[in-house]
């Protein structure tokens, strides 16, 4: 099973941290050379992939030596490689910083840039693009949001503040505010402080969506409607929780799904569809506030974009 390593002998490439691969204890070894091993444990890429990798040095052991593809297999050593992929579809917005001192790095990250590398993206996250734009290999996103939600993101700088910094997420002690854009349809309440509890869970029959199911709740958002423009209403939103999805399962569930919404109430746009970057999900992760951990400030940062209304 691959991982993220802990060698500091193996340094990031282009803003891509290595992933680790260890070789069975297996004796005698069932693959003569690295190249065998890689292409049957690691078949998402081709024989020839590998082969090209690994004539290109991209293949390293724990010394951070180039492995070749006629390298002998050895049980139990640890092999070292880049993620990358041939194509990515280039997203064309760029992150911004907001704050950054020795321990924290804050930006605003735009639509459609997911966080860190996955599925498709590697080079297009924003993890990948910080490290490349400051040169600080060992950023640690504190916290996620979506791919498709604009907002605040903070990053640890040093590695031994890490888990100070994401014991505040784990223990509920951050104030996250989000801004959203949403209908607001005849006969439905106006929401003014209202609480939204309910089980979140994944949803068996949809890729990637969550869904309210009966049980004990596991989720809650405070929602505020703050104003309206025709049939849209800009909404303040306060998870207390931080279920995948929350916020966008718990409008949905209010008759009132976000503008811009591609999987609720219904999905539209299937995972291997290309990008609509002319319609955003109108959600923004406004602002953050904490104490910190680690120099006991007071901390708030505020996101500088805002979301447009929708045009019908």
């Amino acid at each position: 099973m691959a991982h993220r390593p802990k060698n500091p002998l193996v340094p990031a490439r282009d803003g891509v941290s290595p992933s680790c691969v260890a070789v069975p204890h297996d004796k005698p070894c069932p693959w003569p050379t690295v190249l065998d091993f890689l292409a049957d444990r690691l078949c998402a890429v081709d024989r020839e992939g590998w082969a090209n990798r690994l004539r290109q040095g991209e293949v390293l052991d724990d010394t951070a030596r180039p492995r070749s593809a006629d390298s002998p297999c050895i049980p139990g050593e640890r092999l070292y490689y880049y993620r990358r992929l041939d194509h990515e579809q280039p997203i064309p917005f760029e992150a911004s910083v907001l704050f950054q001192d020795a321990h924290l790095l804050v930006m605003d990250k735009p639509h459609f840039l997911p966080v860190v590398p996955t599925g498709r993206y590697v080079q297009q996250s924003l993890l990948v693009r910080a490290k490349r734009q400051t040169g600080i290999d060992t950023l640690s996103p504190l916290h996620r949001i979506d791919r498709e939600t604009a907002g605040i993101v903070v990053f640890s700088i040093r590695p031994q503040d890490r888990d100070a910094y994401q014991a505040l997420f784990r223990d509920r002690e951050v104030d996250k505010q989000y801004q959203a854009i949403a209908p607001c349809p005849d006969g439905l309440p106006l929401l003014q402080g209202h609480v939204r509890r309910s089980r979140i869970e994944e949803d068996p029959g949809g890729f990637f969506r969550m869904h309210e199911v009966p049980g004990e709740p596991n989720s809650e958002t405070r929602i505020t409607e703050q104003e309206r423009q025709g049939r849209w209403a800009r909404y303040a939103l306060e998870p207390v929780t931080g279920k995948r999805h929350q916020l966008r399962v718990h409008m949905a569930a209010l008759g009132r799904p976000l503008a811009g919404d591609q999987f609720y109430p219904v999905v539209r746009r299937g995972p291997n569809e290309v990008e609509d970057f002319s319609e955003p999900l109108r959600l923004l992760a406004q602002a953050i506030a904490f104490t910190d951990p680690v120099t006991g400030q007071a901390r708030r940062f505020e996101s500088r974009q805002a979301l447009d209304w929708p045009a019908d």
